[in-house]
């Protein structure tokens, strides 16, 4: 099986092409390495023992796309390409949906052109948007409290009109709850550019000395310590999601839709304090404003990719702390340029 990658350099998306190595799949990737490095290449050779083949441009270039599928024999597409910030997204809306809804609009033209009908797309659980309760199961309500959360859903709204217009398409939709952890090898990890925006990476950065102290956007939740709980589900669990997704549902006609979280929510403090006992270090913190755009709480019931994908997570919070904390001192400072 030949599958595009779209964003295969970043987080997620490298993780998950070494796990299909490991399965006897093809990945091809494409990147415009904005958020990501070319050596994460040289890593995911280094660790699977193959090297992908690598394309380096925009989904949102029609020629450029059209190139690389009549060059490939391409099977289905996994679309990780995307911003994800929240709080960038609020200030930069525009960005946000061009990248992330124009991009995609892109990418299913050039698939429809070249005859590719399966697509696996790197959705979110911001899409349910501040749920009226946990957990959350894949029949609640949709909604956005911000930019980057309305993109998501825009587009699997566009996706969902066309596979009804296309029931022969392939389209499945997988709500990530808050991917951490890294490769147990500590050579592929979260290399965010610039001031992380994700909770992990942050507290990870404080740990080994780049980044003075945590801040945690609000104490004042209605949650046990007051400050916002989510399902943190281990990336290699995680990427496991993409492998299952395609062999259980990727040759098959429908809209599929899927949570992948664990079912277990933690707060901010709890995750501060899980990873002082895998580090051995004191990670400070300041208790600032909450953030615009976010919510109390967020966990999944992740029992449909349980009986329909024989999928479940199996890493727990120390093996995501501890991965981190092995991914980080091992790169101090991230990938190399």
């Amino acid at each position: 099986m030949q599958v595009l990658v779209t964003g295969g350099m970043g987080y997620i998306g490298s993780h998950t092409c070494i796990q299909m190595i490991e399965k006897g799949m093809t990945p091809i990737i494409l990147d415009n390495l904005d958020n990501s490095k070319q050596s994460v290449l040289d890593r995911i050779e280094l660790v699977s023992g193959l090297r992908p083949l690598f394309y380096q441009g925009d989904i949102r270039d029609k020629t450029f796309l059209d190139s690389v599928f009549s060059k490939h024999n391409i099977d289905s597409v996994i679309h990780f390409a995307g911003l994800k910030a929240v709080g960038e997204s609020v200030a930069k809306p525009l960005e946000y949906y061009d990248n992330n809804v124009t991009g995609t609009l892109v990418l299913v033209d050039a698939m429809r052109r070249a005859n590719v009908k399966s697509i696996i797309f790197s959705s979110s659980a911001t899409v349910y948007g501040d749920p009226a309760s946990v957990p959350i199961n894949e029949s609640f309500p949709t909604s956005a409290t911000n930019p980057y959360g309305r993109s998501k859903l825009i587009v699997e709204e566009c996706l969902t009109d066309f596979q009804q217009a296309n029931p022969d398409w392939s389209i499945t939709l997988l709500r990530y709850f808050n991917p951490v952890g890294s490769h147990p090898s500590g050579e592929l990890g979260e290399d965010p550019q610039g001031i992380p925006n994700n909770l992990m990476p942050f507290i990870s950065q404080v740990a080994i000395g780049r980044r003075e102290f945590l801040s945690v956007f609000g104490d004042d939740y209605a949650t046990p310590d007051g400050t916002g709980v989510r399902d943190y589900i281990h990336v290699v669990d995680l990427s496991a999601g993409h492998i299952a997704a395609l062999n259980k549902v990727g040759t098959k006609s429908g809209l599929h839709t899927y949570n992948l979280g664990t079912g277990i929510g933690y707060s901010v403090l709890e995750m501060v304090k899980a990873f002082e006992q895998a580090s051995g270090k004191t990670v400070a913190y300041n208790i600032v404003d909450r953030r615009p755009g976010d919510i109390a709480e967020c966990w999944a019931d992740p029992a449909k990719a349980k009986t329909e994908l024989d999928w479940s997570a199996s890493y727990d919070l120390k093996r995501m702390t501890v991965d981190t904390w092995n991914w980080q001192q091992k790169n101090p400072t991230g990938y190399p340029d």
